[in-house]
Protein backbone atom coordinates (compact mmCIF):
# COMPACT_ATOMS: atom_id res chain seq x y z
CA UNK A 1 0.00 0.00 0.00
CA UNK A 2 2.86 2.34 0.87
CA UNK A 3 4.50 1.79 -2.53
CA UNK A 4 1.18 2.37 -4.28
CA UNK A 5 0.73 5.65 -2.41
CA UNK A 6 4.25 6.81 -3.29
CA UNK A 7 3.70 5.94 -6.96
CA UNK A 8 0.46 7.91 -7.05
CA UNK A 9 2.13 10.82 -5.30
CA UNK A 10 5.01 10.75 -7.79
CA UNK A 11 2.59 10.81 -10.74
CA UNK A 12 0.68 13.70 -9.19
CA UNK A 13 3.84 15.76 -8.83
CA UNK A 14 4.83 15.00 -12.44
CA UNK A 15 1.47 15.91 -14.02
CA UNK A 16 2.30 19.63 -14.56
CA UNK A 17 5.38 18.60 -16.53
CA UNK A 18 3.20 16.61 -18.92
CA UNK A 19 0.51 19.29 -19.30
CA UNK A 20 0.31 20.43 -22.91
CA UNK A 21 -1.50 23.03 -24.96
CA UNK A 22 0.25 21.97 -28.13
CA UNK A 23 0.27 18.28 -29.06
CA UNK A 24 3.74 16.85 -28.32
CA UNK A 25 5.87 16.40 -31.42
CA UNK A 26 6.28 12.67 -30.78
CA UNK A 27 2.52 12.10 -30.62
CA UNK A 28 1.96 14.13 -33.78
CA UNK A 29 4.55 12.00 -35.55
CA UNK A 30 2.75 8.91 -34.27
CA UNK A 31 -0.53 10.04 -35.82
CA UNK A 32 1.17 10.91 -39.11
CA UNK A 33 3.57 7.96 -39.26
CA UNK A 34 2.62 7.22 -42.89
CA UNK A 35 4.49 10.40 -43.89
CA UNK A 36 8.20 9.69 -44.45
CA UNK A 37 9.34 13.05 -45.81
CA UNK A 38 10.51 16.35 -44.33
CA UNK A 39 8.75 17.72 -41.27
CA UNK A 40 8.20 21.17 -39.79
CA UNK A 41 9.91 22.06 -36.51
CA UNK A 42 6.64 21.31 -34.66
CA UNK A 43 6.49 17.80 -36.15
CA UNK A 44 3.91 18.41 -38.89
CA UNK A 45 4.54 16.81 -42.29
CA UNK A 46 5.91 19.36 -44.77
CA UNK A 47 4.47 18.81 -48.22
CA UNK A 48 6.58 20.80 -50.69
CA UNK A 49 5.65 24.26 -51.96
CA UNK A 50 5.81 22.93 -55.52
CA UNK A 51 3.11 20.35 -54.83
CA UNK A 52 0.94 22.97 -53.13
CA UNK A 53 1.05 25.17 -56.22
CA UNK A 54 0.08 22.23 -58.44
CA UNK A 55 -2.77 21.32 -56.10
CA UNK A 56 -4.55 24.62 -56.83
CA UNK A 57 -5.44 23.36 -60.31
CA UNK A 58 -6.89 20.06 -59.06
CA UNK A 59 -10.68 19.79 -58.89
CA UNK A 60 -12.34 18.81 -55.64
CA UNK A 61 -14.19 16.01 -57.38
CA UNK A 62 -10.97 14.47 -58.66
CA UNK A 63 -9.27 14.74 -55.27
CA UNK A 64 -12.34 13.31 -53.52
CA UNK A 65 -12.54 10.37 -55.91
CA UNK A 66 -8.87 9.47 -55.50
CA UNK A 67 -9.07 9.65 -51.69
CA UNK A 68 -12.21 7.51 -51.71
CA UNK A 69 -10.35 4.92 -53.74
CA UNK A 70 -7.70 4.87 -51.01
CA UNK A 71 -10.33 4.31 -48.31
CA UNK A 72 -10.47 7.91 -47.04
CA UNK A 73 -14.20 8.67 -46.95
CA UNK A 74 -14.32 11.46 -44.35
CA UNK A 75 -12.17 14.24 -45.78
CA UNK A 76 -14.67 16.67 -47.37
CA UNK A 77 -17.08 19.24 -45.98
CA UNK A 78 -19.27 21.78 -47.77
CA UNK A 79 -21.87 24.50 -47.14
CA UNK A 80 -19.49 27.36 -46.32
CA UNK A 81 -19.62 31.11 -46.47
CA UNK A 82 -16.52 32.22 -48.34
CA UNK A 83 -14.82 35.60 -48.29
CA UNK A 84 -13.48 35.26 -51.86
CA UNK A 85 -15.34 32.39 -53.57
CA UNK A 86 -13.41 32.72 -56.85
CA UNK A 87 -10.02 32.45 -55.14
CA UNK A 88 -8.96 28.84 -54.38
CA UNK A 89 -6.76 28.27 -51.35
CA UNK A 90 -4.24 25.55 -50.55
CA UNK A 91 -1.82 25.05 -47.70
CA UNK A 92 -0.48 22.92 -44.87
CA UNK A 93 -2.94 22.62 -42.01
CA UNK A 94 -2.31 23.91 -38.51
CA UNK A 95 -5.24 22.91 -36.30
CA UNK A 96 -6.87 24.36 -33.21
CA UNK A 97 -9.71 23.02 -31.11
CA UNK A 98 -12.14 25.22 -29.17
CA UNK A 99 -14.60 24.19 -26.49
CA UNK A 100 -17.20 25.95 -24.33
CA UNK A 101 -15.54 27.85 -21.52
CA UNK A 102 -15.33 26.14 -18.13
CA UNK A 103 -13.51 28.01 -15.33
CA UNK A 104 -11.69 25.02 -13.81
CA UNK A 105 -10.30 24.12 -17.23
CA UNK A 106 -9.73 27.59 -18.64
CA UNK A 107 -7.73 28.91 -15.68
CA UNK A 108 -4.93 26.32 -15.77
CA UNK A 109 -4.77 26.54 -19.56
CA UNK A 110 -4.16 30.29 -19.37
CA UNK A 111 -1.68 29.89 -16.53
CA UNK A 112 0.24 27.25 -18.45
CA UNK A 113 0.20 29.50 -21.51
CA UNK A 114 1.85 32.29 -19.50
CA UNK A 115 4.65 29.96 -18.39
CA UNK A 116 5.21 29.10 -22.06
CA UNK A 117 5.40 32.76 -23.08
CA UNK A 118 2.03 32.80 -24.83
CA UNK A 119 0.39 36.22 -24.92
CA UNK A 120 -3.16 37.52 -25.28
CA UNK A 121 -6.37 35.54 -25.34
CA UNK A 122 -6.21 31.86 -26.23
CA UNK A 123 -7.65 32.48 -29.72
CA UNK A 124 -4.42 34.30 -30.64
CA UNK A 125 -2.08 31.49 -29.57
CA UNK A 126 -2.43 29.34 -32.72
CA UNK A 127 -1.78 32.44 -34.84
CA UNK A 128 1.60 32.94 -33.18
CA UNK A 129 2.63 29.49 -34.44
CA UNK A 130 1.68 29.96 -38.10
CA UNK A 131 4.29 29.87 -40.85
CA UNK A 132 4.35 30.67 -44.56
CA UNK A 133 2.10 28.29 -46.48
CA UNK A 134 0.05 27.25 -43.44
CA UNK A 135 -3.75 27.39 -43.32
CA UNK A 136 -5.27 27.95 -39.88
CA UNK A 137 -8.07 25.38 -39.45
CA UNK A 138 -10.18 25.57 -36.31
CA UNK A 139 -13.02 23.59 -34.78
CA UNK A 140 -15.12 26.42 -33.37
CA UNK A 141 -18.10 24.17 -32.59
CA UNK A 142 -20.08 25.81 -35.39
CA UNK A 143 -20.71 28.75 -33.07
CA UNK A 144 -21.62 32.02 -34.80
CA UNK A 145 -22.97 34.50 -32.23
CA UNK A 146 -20.17 35.10 -29.68
CA UNK A 147 -18.13 32.58 -31.63
CA UNK A 148 -16.07 34.92 -33.82
CA UNK A 149 -12.56 33.51 -33.65
CA UNK A 150 -10.91 36.46 -35.40
CA UNK A 151 -11.54 39.97 -36.68
CA UNK A 152 -9.51 42.08 -39.08
CA UNK A 153 -6.61 42.63 -36.62
CA UNK A 154 -5.93 38.93 -36.22
CA UNK A 155 -6.72 38.45 -39.91
CA UNK A 156 -3.88 40.78 -40.83
CA UNK A 157 -1.52 38.83 -38.58
CA UNK A 158 -2.62 35.52 -40.09
CA UNK A 159 -2.07 36.70 -43.65
CA UNK A 160 1.29 38.30 -42.83
CA UNK A 161 2.52 34.94 -41.53
CA UNK A 162 0.92 32.54 -44.01
CA UNK A 163 -0.08 34.38 -47.20
CA UNK A 164 -3.20 32.16 -47.21
CA UNK A 165 -6.19 32.35 -44.84
CA UNK A 166 -8.51 30.37 -42.58
CA UNK A 167 -11.05 27.56 -42.40
CA UNK A 168 -13.25 27.87 -39.30
CA UNK A 169 -16.13 25.68 -38.21
CA UNK A 170 -17.20 28.87 -36.51
CA UNK A 171 -17.49 32.54 -37.36
CA UNK A 172 -15.52 35.75 -37.86
CA UNK A 173 -16.22 39.44 -37.36
CA UNK A 174 -15.11 42.59 -39.24
CA UNK A 175 -15.86 41.18 -42.70
CA UNK A 176 -15.19 44.48 -44.47
CA UNK A 177 -11.81 44.72 -42.77
CA UNK A 178 -10.97 41.14 -43.72
CA UNK A 179 -11.95 41.84 -47.33
CA UNK A 180 -9.47 44.73 -47.32
CA UNK A 181 -6.59 42.28 -46.72
CA UNK A 182 -5.51 41.64 -50.31
CA UNK A 183 -5.10 37.90 -50.88
CA UNK A 184 -6.64 36.80 -47.58
CA UNK A 185 -9.41 34.23 -47.84
CA UNK A 186 -11.65 32.33 -45.48
CA UNK A 187 -14.20 29.53 -45.32
CA UNK A 188 -16.46 30.06 -42.29
CA UNK A 189 -19.94 29.18 -41.05
CA UNK A 190 -21.05 32.77 -40.69
CA UNK A 191 -20.26 36.41 -39.96
CA UNK A 192 -21.30 38.26 -36.82
CA UNK A 193 -20.46 41.59 -35.15
CA UNK A 194 -20.15 39.95 -31.72
CA UNK A 195 -16.79 39.10 -30.17
CA UNK A 196 -15.62 35.75 -28.85
CA UNK A 197 -17.11 34.78 -25.48
CA UNK A 198 -17.48 31.61 -23.44
CA UNK A 199 -14.96 29.72 -25.58
CA UNK A 200 -11.52 28.36 -24.77
CA UNK A 201 -8.81 27.11 -27.09
CA UNK A 202 -7.99 23.67 -25.71
CA UNK A 203 -5.45 22.22 -28.12
CA UNK A 204 -3.16 23.19 -31.00
CA UNK A 205 -1.87 20.72 -33.59
CA UNK A 206 -4.23 17.96 -32.55
CA UNK A 207 -6.73 15.93 -34.60
CA UNK A 208 -10.01 17.84 -35.01
CA UNK A 209 -13.36 17.47 -36.73
CA UNK A 210 -14.52 20.01 -39.29
CA UNK A 211 -18.13 19.20 -40.13
CA UNK A 212 -18.01 15.67 -41.47
CA UNK A 213 -14.26 15.70 -42.10
CA UNK A 214 -11.45 14.56 -39.84
CA UNK A 215 -8.33 16.74 -40.00
CA UNK A 216 -4.78 16.04 -38.87
CA UNK A 217 -2.04 18.65 -38.47
CA UNK A 218 0.05 18.72 -41.61
CA UNK A 219 -2.79 17.63 -43.89
CA UNK A 220 -2.90 19.54 -47.15
CA UNK A 221 -6.15 21.43 -47.67
CA UNK A 222 -7.74 22.27 -51.01
CA UNK A 223 -10.50 24.86 -50.60
CA UNK A 224 -12.75 25.90 -53.49
CA UNK A 225 -16.32 27.08 -54.09
CA UNK A 226 -17.80 23.65 -53.49
CA UNK A 227 -16.12 23.18 -50.13
CA UNK A 228 -12.90 21.99 -48.54
CA UNK A 229 -11.06 18.68 -48.74
CA UNK A 230 -8.28 17.64 -46.38
CA UNK A 231 -5.66 15.42 -48.01
CA UNK A 232 -3.39 13.30 -45.78
CA UNK A 233 0.19 14.44 -46.35
CA UNK A 234 1.40 11.00 -47.41
CA UNK A 235 -1.23 10.92 -50.18
CA UNK A 236 -0.77 14.48 -51.44
CA UNK A 237 1.62 13.65 -54.28
CA UNK A 238 -0.48 10.66 -55.37
CA UNK A 239 -3.69 12.71 -55.38
CA UNK A 240 -2.08 15.55 -57.33
CA UNK A 241 -0.37 13.34 -59.91
CA UNK A 242 -3.45 11.19 -60.51
CA UNK A 243 -5.69 14.26 -60.78
CA UNK A 244 -3.27 15.92 -63.19
CA UNK A 245 -3.24 12.78 -65.34
CA UNK A 246 -7.04 12.67 -65.39
CA UNK A 247 -7.00 16.29 -66.53
CA UNK A 248 -4.47 15.44 -69.23
CA UNK A 249 -6.65 12.58 -70.47
CA UNK A 250 -9.67 14.87 -70.50
CA UNK A 251 -7.79 17.48 -72.52
CA UNK A 252 -6.85 14.88 -75.12
CA UNK A 253 -10.34 13.37 -75.18
CA UNK A 254 -12.08 16.73 -75.58
CA UNK A 255 -9.81 17.72 -78.45
CA UNK A 256 -10.34 14.38 -80.21
CA UNK A 257 -14.12 14.77 -79.87
CA UNK A 258 -14.05 18.32 -81.24
CA UNK A 259 -11.98 17.18 -84.20
CA UNK A 260 -14.23 14.16 -84.75
CA UNK A 261 -11.35 11.68 -84.59
CA UNK A 262 -13.10 9.46 -82.07
CA UNK A 263 -16.70 8.98 -80.96
CA UNK A 264 -17.96 9.67 -77.42
CA UNK A 265 -18.38 5.93 -76.96
CA UNK A 266 -14.72 5.34 -77.75
CA UNK A 267 -13.49 8.06 -75.42
CA UNK A 268 -15.84 7.29 -72.49
CA UNK A 269 -14.97 3.60 -72.24
CA UNK A 270 -11.65 1.86 -71.59
CA UNK A 271 -9.27 3.06 -74.28
CA UNK A 272 -8.05 0.70 -76.98
CA UNK A 273 -4.34 0.27 -77.69
CA UNK A 274 -4.69 2.62 -80.70
CA UNK A 275 -6.22 5.43 -78.58
CA UNK A 276 -3.54 4.99 -75.92
CA UNK A 277 -0.84 5.30 -78.55
CA UNK A 278 -2.51 8.41 -80.01
CA UNK A 279 -2.68 9.88 -76.51
CA UNK A 280 1.06 9.34 -75.93
CA UNK A 281 1.87 10.99 -79.27
CA UNK A 282 -0.44 13.88 -78.38
CA UNK A 283 1.47 14.38 -75.10
CA UNK A 284 4.79 14.56 -76.98
CA UNK A 285 3.30 17.10 -79.40
CA UNK A 286 1.80 19.27 -76.64
CA UNK A 287 4.43 19.63 -73.88
CA UNK A 288 2.88 22.88 -72.61
CA UNK A 289 -0.31 21.01 -71.71
CA UNK A 290 1.53 18.64 -69.38
CA UNK A 291 0.98 19.96 -65.82
CA UNK A 292 3.52 17.76 -64.03
CA UNK A 293 7.30 17.40 -64.48
CA UNK A 294 7.91 15.09 -67.45
CA UNK A 295 9.97 12.72 -65.29
CA UNK A 296 6.97 12.30 -62.97
CA UNK A 297 4.71 11.64 -65.95
CA UNK A 298 7.07 9.06 -67.44
CA UNK A 299 7.29 7.20 -64.12
CA UNK A 300 3.50 7.39 -63.73
CA UNK A 301 2.93 5.97 -67.20
CA UNK A 302 5.45 3.19 -66.57
CA UNK A 303 3.65 2.14 -63.39
CA UNK A 304 0.11 2.74 -64.63
CA UNK A 305 -2.23 -0.19 -65.16
CA UNK A 306 -4.38 1.00 -68.06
Amino acid sequence: MKNLFLSALSIAFCLPAFAQIQMPKEQLQFYTAAWTGERMADGRPKVSDGLLQRLKKVSLEEAWGILKGEGYNNQFDGNWQIIRPDQPMVGRVLTAQYMPARPDMEKPIKELGKTQGRKGNTNSWPIDMLQNGDVYVADGMGKIVWGTLIGDNLGNSIYAKTKTGIIFDGSVRDLEGLEDIAGFNGWVRGFDPSYIQEMTMTCVNCPIRIGRAIVLPGDVVLAKKEGVIFIPAHLAEKVILNAEFIGLQDGFGHQMLREGKYTPGQIDQAWTADIKQAFLKWIDANPTKVPMPRADLDKFLKDKNW
